[in-house]
């Protein structure tokens, strides 16, 4: 979720839209993999992230969790992440030539890269991270063409509204001292937007909506 950052030190001073011309470009990362190594649990996976992932590998997300993904706590709330394997601390998708296996469907942070998302005013505005990725050269790419996301504002929206509905459960959390709510909680956001399984031959933004607006009630 969110990071505490000086702008000043990790970025290049500026903000970037989806039309804007952003330089990540780096030839398709051909013989690097740095950034799918020794992330730990950073990578957090939201509802559409499970989505892809259980369509495109046509596995469930019980299936998932059994090798490739783990559960952590995330400022008070349990969220599911992508599992860095032992020895080497890699992506559990990663193949012994240092590809992506699943680059078609990666989760959104992944496909960001080295991009992050700076939250501010119910809203989020892209900004390049030019400590992170160290291949080089790099070329200028719009950034709606680098993230490769579909329906891309609609995925916006929906980020914006994932990111600030955790938000203000996390802040609702830090006023209760009971853990077997905090519990409860935890399981009903997995439960509702990564277990149940979202139907193939419905949008998916159709589908979080329905299940956001139950959540909201509840």
């Amino acid at each position: 979720m969110e990071r505490e950052i000086d702008m000043e030190e990790v970025s290049d001073g500026r903000f970037y839209g989806l039309r804007d011309m952003v330089r990540v470009d780096c030839g398709g990362c051909e013989g690097c993999s740095d950034c799918c190594r020794g992330m730990g649990s950073s990578i957090v996976l939201d509802p559409y992230d499970a989505y892809r992932l259980t369509t495109g590998l046509n596995l469930s997300f019980e299936q998932l969790l059994e090798e490739k993904i783990e559960l952590n706590v995330v400022e008070g709330i349990i969220l599911p992440n992508l599992k860095m394997a032992a020895p080497q601390e890699q992506c559990g998708f990663l193949n012994e030539a240092g590809r992506c296996e699943i680059h078609p469907f990666r989760p959104g942070m992944c496909r960001i890269f080295p991009l992050g998302r700076y939250y501010e005013n119910e809203s989020f505005q892209y900004f390049l991270q030019i400590h992170e990725c160290k291949k080089e050269p790099k070329t200028k790419v719009k950034v709606q063409k680098w993230i490769d996301t579909p329906e891309a504002k609609k995925n916006e929206a929906f980020i914006i509204q994932w990111h600030y509905f955790l938000k203000q459960l996390s802040k609702r959390l830090e006023h209760t001292e009971e853990g077997s709510f905090q519990k409860s909680l935890s399981m009903y956001l997995l439960k509702n937007f990564y277990l149940k399984p979202y139907e193939r031959d419905r949008d998916f933004y159709e589908q979080f909506q329905e299940r956001f607006v139950e959540a909201k009630k509840l």
